[in-house]
């Protein structure tokens, strides 16, 4: 399937939502963003996907919001665009689905581009790759705000405010030494350096997938004393799921376990 300028595809359990407007260095639409999260709330609902991979085309990973398009974007009564926030994550697609989430990061994420990164679960990215949560720059907080949420638990308190405040960029080397990235790779290895990470993810059962993930973000938010009785829930249903039975019978017969994700 494809859009104008967001492309999906499905090869081998792994599903690729491509950002895809070099003339703009893919900075996002409104129109565009409807679809990237309606691609990925398919994506997570589609049984034969395992891991989501988001990326950009022509050297550059998304550049925020287009904001010569800002007029088209529903604008509310102050003249600005319509901001609406739902309760939860919502505006966290990558984070919301419940599959393992990777962002192949190649050139410049700015803005709602360096919010995409820090949705999604692990990040691998080129050397040419340049983050900056520019939005202080603008007059604006953090558009979708996991500026303000995810990234101070990703980084710590002190570093997440210094790239907010200033809003500089953070290169690919930088960003891996701090931990924000899991991998800098060339930029002609940057589609094989995501397809292994994916492909190693893929022998691990969808099912515990599912339920780590969960666990992971809602722990965020909430205390060790409310996170153990839920994680405890977890592993029961973990003990009674064929993935487990299948895990242990691989182990046990010393093949490698084919997971249905149940």
């Amino acid at each position: 399937m494809s859009h104008e300028n967001i492309h999906y595809q499905i090869e081998d359990r792994v599903a690729t939502i491509t950002i895809d407007r070099p003339e703009r260095r893919n900075a996002m639409t409104y129109a565009m963003n409807a679809e990237y999260g309606r691609l990925i709330d398919e994506a997570g609902k589609d049984d034969s996907v395992q891991v989501l991979v988001l990326t950009g085309t022509g050297g550059a990973f998304c550049a925020g919001t287009d904001l010569s398009a800002l007029d088209a974007q529903a604008p509310d009564k102050k003249g600005g665009p319509a901001v609406v926030r739902e309760p939860g994550r919502g505006w966290w697609a990558l984070a919301d689905c419940p599959k393992p989430t990777i962002c192949a990061i190649d050139g410049p994420a700015v803005g709602m581009g360096a919010e995409f990164t820090s949705h999604a679960d692990i990040r691998v990215a080129s050397t040419r790759a340049r983050i900056s949560w520019i939005f202080a720059q603008r007059g604006l907080v953090p558009d979708t705000g996991a500026g303000t949420w995810l990234l101070p638990r990703l980084l710590g308190v002190p570093r997440a405010m210094e790239l907010l405040y200033t809003g500089r960029f953070l290169g690919a080397d930088e960003a891996k030494e701090i931990g924000y990235l899991h991998a800098v790779v060339e930029p002609d290895e940057l589609v094989k350096a995501t397809r292994e990470l994916a492909d190693t993810i893929l022998k691990g059962s969808p099912f515990a997938h599912r339920l780590t993930k969960g666990l992971v973000y809602e722990g965020l938010s909430r205390s060790a004393a409310e996170h153990i009785p839920q994680s405890g829930k977890a592993l029961q249903a973990c003990f009674g799921s064929e993935d487990h039975k299948e895990g242990v019978q691989a182990f046990l017969e010393k093949r490698e376990a084919r997971f249905t994700g149940r």
